[in-house]
């Protein structure tokens, strides 16, 4: 059987990066994958070649309108677009084609929580694009709809996740996660500019404002053994690409660098996106930018007695794209790491 594939708002960072994975995916290098609409409101009439010269495969396409007719008649549907706009496109399209949402429409559980932190009405729940969640991948394979995670909840979801799980600390969790410009999405914005960026760092929504803090609390409350708290603030960065989150957490007593480093490595043995360091080396982003790949590190704070975690990941790859086609795998049935890239570009 071919796929076919839409991108809705495929001019945007997290439509180019899903196409820069499909592209070099096996199965549309075997014709069991096709690329169809190409969809994007503002930029509708212009050429592929135009706006993303880095895709030279599809040079010769040209952007259509977003419209659930231009998205109707594939087999997958991956929806870059806006918060708010995913859920009536959804709808449209029907319950056989599996919709894949990049936005934040379907993350959340708790309804209240979305409207406190979204201010409009909640839509619903999907399954939750996390696959190394326990229990998520069982919840992903065959299903039709995706609600792909916030780059910045994915870093801290997988670097808090095996100290929580493995009840190595108290789950009172203080992060600092710096980014790069690209996670506000493209679009024109002063605070964005190069002049505004180039040679500074900047702190923004700071503890426990950001949209993305209840979406963590989600993430680990079910493994947590009290309520999880999450003091979380981002910080921009004069870089393109990439996250580097240091989670600190009180260490419960007894705990030591060892056994912080057996738990960590038994929990990620089988996850090939997810790879542990070894004690004293540091996570950067240089080395996970372009990949699916997640990397970690925790380190125990012996006069502290706190658990530092850092984690590093590309934002547009395992933070958005690389995550909307891992879980398009899982749901198609294709090898999950089917065209995620596992090593990085150096220097």
């Amino acid at each position: 059987m071919t796929y076919k594939v839409a991108i809705a708002g495929a001019t945007g960072y997290a439509g180019g990066e899903i196409l820069r994975l499909l592209l070099n995916h096996p199965a549309y290098a075997s014709g069991d994958l096709e690329i169809g609409a190409l969809t994007g409101h503002s930029n509708a009439g212009q050429s592929v070649a135009e706006l993303m010269p880095h895709l030279p495969q599809l040079a010769d396409r040209t952007i259509v309108d977003t419209t659930v007719e231009n998205l109707a008649g594939h087999d997958v549907v991956f929806l870059g677009l806006p918060h708010g706009h995913s859920g009536p496109i959804a709808k449209a399209l029907g319950e056989d084609v599996v919709v894949i949402d990049c936005a934040a429409d379907f993350r959340l559980k708790d309804a209240q929580e979305w409207e406190d932190f979204y201010g409009s009405e909640h839509a619903g729940t999907w399954p939750y694009g996390i696959p190394e969640l326990p229990g998520h991948r069982e919840q992903l394979q065959g299903s039709k709809r995706v609600a792909v995670p916030g780059c910045f909840p994915t870093t801290m979801t997988l670097g808090a996740l095996p100290a929580v799980a493995g009840k190595l600390i108290e789950p009172d969790l203080t992060i600092i996660a710096v980014t790069g410009v690209s996670g506000a999405g493209k679009k024109a914005s002063v605070p964005l500019l190069g002049a505004e960026t180039m040679g500074s760092v900047k702190a923004y929504s700071p503890g426990g404002t950001h949209r993305h803090t209840p979406e963590v609390i989600q993430n680990l409350n079910p493994l947590a053994e009290a309520p999880v708290n999450v003091s979380f603030t981002p910080v921009l960065a004069p870089m393109p690409r990439g996250i580097l989150a240091t989670i600190t957490a009180p260490l419960k007593e007894g705990i030591t660098q060892e056994e912080v480093t057996k738990v960590f490595t038994e929990f990620y043995a089988d996850e090939p996106f997810c790879h542990v360091l070894p004690v004293g080396q540091q996570p950067q982003t240089q080395n996970v930018v372009g990949t699916n790949m997640c990397h970690i590190q925790a380190h125990v704070d012996e006069r502290a007695r706190k658990l530092v975690i850092t984690s590093a990941l590309d934002n547009l790859t395992k933070g958005t794209g690389g995550a909307a086609v891992q879980c398009m795998n899982l749901s198609l049935g294709f090898a999950e790491t089917a065209g995620l890239p596992l090593a990085a570009v150096a220097p």
